[in-house]
C-alpha cells in the first residue's frame, strides 16, 4: 500500500539533497517519478517551462511548479495515465495548501502512488506552516531530518536575519531565501537570538 511521507527539518538539513537522492534511486531502476516544487521559490532559476529543485551541494533537476490554485490530484493523475508513476516527490512542501496536502494523501490512497514530501516544519517565528501542519496531521510516516546548530545541538528552528545578521522578529510568514536570510538554530539559541 502506498503511503504519504513527510520529511521535515529546519533550514540546511539536506531536504532537497535527500529528495534528489530518492528520485535518482527510482530513476536508476527505470521507474518514472514526478517532481514538484513551490512556484514562489524560484531560487533554482527557470529551465524551460519548469523550475529546478536545487540543493546547496549542487545537485539539481527539473520539477513542476505548484501554486495555491494547482490541483495536484488532477495533474498527477493526468501524468500517471500517460506514464505510470512509481513515486511523486514534493519539495518545499510547507507551501502546500491544506487542500493540496489532502490531494497528495488521495494520490497515495486512491492512485496507489507513494508521495514523499520534504519541507520546513516551522517559520521564523516558530509557527507551523499550514501545509506542514496538515502533513504532520495526516502523513502515514513522519521523518525528521537533522541539521546542526552552531553549538552542536540539533537545529530545529529557523531564525530569519537581516543584511547585518540581526534577528528579524516580524514580517510575512514567507520570505524566500537561503543561508543569507536564515540560520538554523537549536531552540535555546533561537530563543536567545529573538530576545537579544
Amino acid at each position: 500500500m502506498a503511503k504519504l511521507y513527510f520529511y521535515y527539518a529546519s533550514m540546511n538539513a539536506g531536504k532537497s539533497t535527500t529528495l534528489l537522492q530518492a528520485d535518482f534511486n527510482y530513476r536508476e531502476r527505470g521507474m518514472a517519478t514526478m517532481l514538484w516544487t513551490a512556484a514562489l521559490d524560484d531560487r533554482g532559476g527557470a529551465k524551460g517551462d519548469d523550475f529546478a529543485i536545487e540543493s546547496r551541494i549542487g545537485l539539481h533537476t527539473e520539477a513542476h511548479r505548484f501554486d495555491p490554485g494547482t490541483d495536484l490530484w488532477e495533474r498527477i493523475g493526468a501524468a500517471h495515465r500517460i506514464e505510470p508513476l512509481a513515486c511523486v516527490l514534493v519539495d518545499e512542501a510547507q507551501f502546500l495548501s491544506p487542500a493540496q496536502a489532502w490531494q497528495l494523501a488521495r494520490v497515495a490512497d486512491e492512485a496507489g502512488i507513494p508521495v514523499l514530501c520534504y519541507g520546513l516544519r516551522t517559520d521564523f517565528q516558530g509557527e507551523l506552516f499550514p501545509g506542514s501542519a496538515t502533513l504532520l496531521g495526516i502523513a502515514d510516516a513522519l521523518v525528521e531530518l537533522k541539521a546542526v546548530c552552531h553549538c552542536g545541538r540539533k537545529a530545529t528552528m529557523n531564525l530569519r536575519v537581516d543584511e547585518s545578521g540581526a534577528a528579524v522578529r516580524e514580517g510575512a510568514q514567507t520570505e524566500i531565501g537561503g543561508s543569507d536570510r536564515y540560520v538554523a538554530l537549536c531552540r535555546r539559541h533561537f530563543t536567545v537570538a529573538l530576545a537579544g
